[in-house]
């Protein structure tokens, strides 16, 4: 489990006792938690992901601008992975194996001249 769920639900429970937020979306997520966890054989817990979402929703984001932090949160998170391993000179892990990432075969410019807009050539 997240060890970062925990602390943010318990902010989420502490702002319900305070009255700054009503709890439904909080009531909600945990009902689904125990139903998932009584209907399989093996609990699904509530991730980092369900937790923020439990936040945004009951500080009263709407749904895309909700989704949008979280993209944006996630954005963050891999580029500084990214950066990261980029500066440790270990492989960068992404969606594509390394045998067909392009290689560089020549010039590394493009037709004008500009090695920024070069087009990066597959893998012979």
């Amino acid at each position: 489990m997240d060890p970062r769920r925990d602390p943010l639900l318990a902010l989420v429970d502490q702002a319900v006792a305070d009255g700054v937020v009503a709890g439904r979306h909080r009531r909600a997520a945990r009902a689904l938690e125990e139903h998932l966890r009584t209907a399989r054989s093996r609990p699904v817990p509530m991730n980092i992901d369900k937790a923020t979402a439990v936040i945004y929703a009951e500080l009263g984001f709407p749904p895309p601008l909700a989704r949008g932090l979280f993209v944006l949160s996630r954005s963050v998170g891999i580029l500084a992975h990214a950066w990261e391993e980029t500066t440790q000179g270990t492989r960068n892990k992404g969606p594509v194996p390394r045998s067909v990432l392009p290689t560089y075969r020549g010039d590394s410019t493009d037709a004008t001249g500009d090695p920024a807009r070069a087009q990066p050539q597959p893998p012979r």
